[in-house]
């Protein structure tokens, strides 16, 4: 499931210094997972894009259309940059992040990466929620699938877990991360 390298590269790591890797997209919610695994763990937390935003001071959509794209990659390789220094940590990053350069290898180095997904209807359903009444505007719509859709690019990656959180409660996601966590890591 995961490549013979990154599993030798995630056991060399002291048991102490192995990560998560949390990835996917099942709705608004996920970052909050990210933060209860991390407490439970008692590991700590980043979220990639969170400390983009903070550093920049602004969102991720507004550095794209004030700067571009390479200037968002720039910064995504500095914070990803700084990741890979984390040890015995919950690492949030986006699909889309993985897949530029060689994140996902390195990322994967450090521990297991761990995608939550959902299924279609269950997304979109929340976005639904999400969104409110701006879900039925066609060009907001459009935006978030097609986000959905390059968050789930990554789905296709050798050596990723995917959990499938579509009927689960937070608290039985949780478990399951752990629990493959324990399984890759132990």
């Amino acid at each position: 499931m995961v490549s013979g390298v990154a599993l030798m590269a995630i056991r060399t790591l002291a048991l102490s210094d192995r990560n998560i890797i949390l990835t996917g997209y099942t709705g608004p919610n996920q970052p909050q997972i990210g933060r209860r695994i991390a407490s439970r763990m008692q590991m700590r937390y980043l979220n990639v894009e969170r400390e983009i935003e903070d550093r920049s001071g602004t969102s991720i959509n507004e550095i794209r259309a004030l700067y571009g794209e390479s200037r968002l990659k720039t910064l995504e390789a500095e914070v990803v940059q700084e990741a890979l220094l984390y040890r015995s940590a919950v690492i949030r990053v986006s699909g889309q992040t993985l897949l530029h350069a060689n994140h996902y290898e390195r990322l994967g180095e450090t521990g297991p990466v761990i995608c939550l997904v959902a299924s279609l209807d269950a997304v979109l359903q929340s976005l639904h929620l999400a969104l409110g009444g701006r879900y039925h505007n066609p060009n907001e719509r459009a935006l978030s699938l097609g986000h959905l859709k390059r968050e789930w690019a990554v789905r296709k990656l050798p050596g990723l877990y995917e959990i499938d959180t579509t009927y689960m409660p937070e608290d039985d996601v949780i478990e399951a991360v752990i629990g493959v966590w324990q399984q890759v890591v132990i």
